[in-house]
């Protein structure tokens, strides 16, 4: 490690507060797949920002459209109109099938929106009693780190001594619709889920969880809330999550790819029922829908679409997939994933999959782990068949070892 990267590094644990624990890589620019630390050394980008950087890094025209935009105008407040918001409401709108859009700045925040707009719509709707609406989340969830949300996760890390937390949650295991069913009760206005538990390390439900889903929130008039926060645009080999099995969310929660990684933009898609329930001054956000996120949002719809980049994830996810399996090694308990949203579980006896990481990164790849065994692999979606072989040989080589 070099003087500068050791500085580097000095200079964030002095200043910066340690809630993180990044790996030993100092980066500095990234194009594509690809990205180079400060000095020189490239790697293969098997993160993506946390599925944030799905168009690759720097794509350059969504580079081009924020530029464009940054030179015209970036930021009105919702005070006034802006001449971006309007047509990224109807391009977003007739991407997804939506019929109203709530434009926010991160994926929290717009996990924060939904709970508020189904709570509105629980009262004022539903006939629920004021301040009696239940919502229900699943064990191991992750939607984001406000303190809204930390109170109904069931990570110790993420909640100890930041109470006392908000009541109205119940927690039920992921992928178990009898579960869901037993808690649904007069006063549940929602089912708040991930298609596929991220943080969790890539957890897959059962096939047909999600159509018995669909059909107890219907049976129950309860609004289904899909976060596809991580999972959305793209990232599974289908522009939503939930279309692998055919189903419609009443609100869906995108951000992170939505601006290809240059902007914090967001955005709660819903119906009027859900939506139309909000009135001037009661939700909003200084930047949210602002023209600079707007811009941006447009452009990186648009490449996901007009560059085959969903399709893409679909057939090289399936090829990462089939590969990771065929390794051979002790150290991996289960590999799983859809699309390139992809994880490998290790043995616990295997020993801690950071070290596989730090290993990984050796050979010129950087992938993160989760929940102390199992690696993450999430690379932008611009993957080539080549870069997947690349990848392969290396992680096979990698988890071969016992590094315990």
């Amino acid at each position: 490690m070099s003087s500068s990267v050791i500085d580097f590094l000095a200079a964030e644990a002095r200043f910066g507060a340690h809630n993180y624990e990044p790996v030993g890589v100092v980066l500095s620019r990234g194009e594509g797949v690809w990205v180079w630390d400060t000095e020189g050394n490239r790697y293969l980008d098997c993160l993506s920002a946390y599925s944030a950087v799905s168009q690759g890094h720097c794509h350059p025209k969504i580079l081009a459209a924020m530029v464009e935009q940054a030179h015209r105008l970036t930021l009105t407040s919702r005070a006034f109109h802006n001449d971006q918001l309007a047509p990224f409401y109807e391009e977003i709108a007739a991407l997804t099938g939506s019929h109203k859009v709530l434009p926010m700045n991160s994926g929290a925040e717009a996990v924060e929106s939904a709970i508020k707009s189904v709570r509105k719509w629980g009262y004022e709707v539903k006939g629920v009693p004021d301040g009696k609406a239940e919502i229900v989340v699943c064990a191991n969830n992750f939607h984001g780190r406000t303190l809204g949300v930390v109170g109904f996760s069931t990570d110790p890390e993420t909640r100890t001594h930041f109470g006392p937390f908000a009541p109205g949650f119940k927690i039920i295991p992921f992928g178990d619709a009898a579960a869901l069913e037993d808690a649904i009760a007069p006063n549940t206005v929602a089912f708040l889920v991930e298609p596929i538990q991220g943080e969790a390390g890539v957890i897959i439900p059962p096939a047909g969880y999600f159509t018995k889903v669909r059909e107890l929130c219907t049976a129950n008039n309860v609004m289904l809330v899909l976060d596809e926060i991580q999972t959305g645009l793209g990232r599974t080999g289908k522009l939503l999550a939930e279309q692998h099995e055919g189903i419609e969310a009443d609100v869906t929660l995108l951000g992170k790819a939505l601006s290809g990684g240059f902007y914090p933009v967001s955005a709660v898609l819903s119906n009027n029922e859900v939506l139309g329930t909000l009135r001037p001054g009661q939700h909003g956000s200084t930047f949210g829908g602002n023209p600079l996120a707007c811009a941006v949002a447009r452009a990186a719809m648009r490449v996901l679409v007009e560059e085959g980049m969903i399709e893409n994830a679909a057939r090289q996810g399936a090829r990462f997939l089939e590969g990771l399996k065929d390794i051979r090694a002790n150290t991996i308990r289960e590999v799983r994933g859809r699309g390139l949203m992809l994880a490998v579980e290790l043995h616990p006896e295997a020993g801690r999959a950071r070290r596989y990481c730090e290993a990984l990164q050796g050979k010129g790849i950087l992938a993160k782990d989760t929940h102390e065994h199992t690696i993450r692999i999430a690379p932008p979606l611009v993957i080539t068949s080549d870069q997947v072989e690349w990848a392969l040989e290396r992680f096979a080589t990698t988890l071969t070892q016992d590094l315990s």
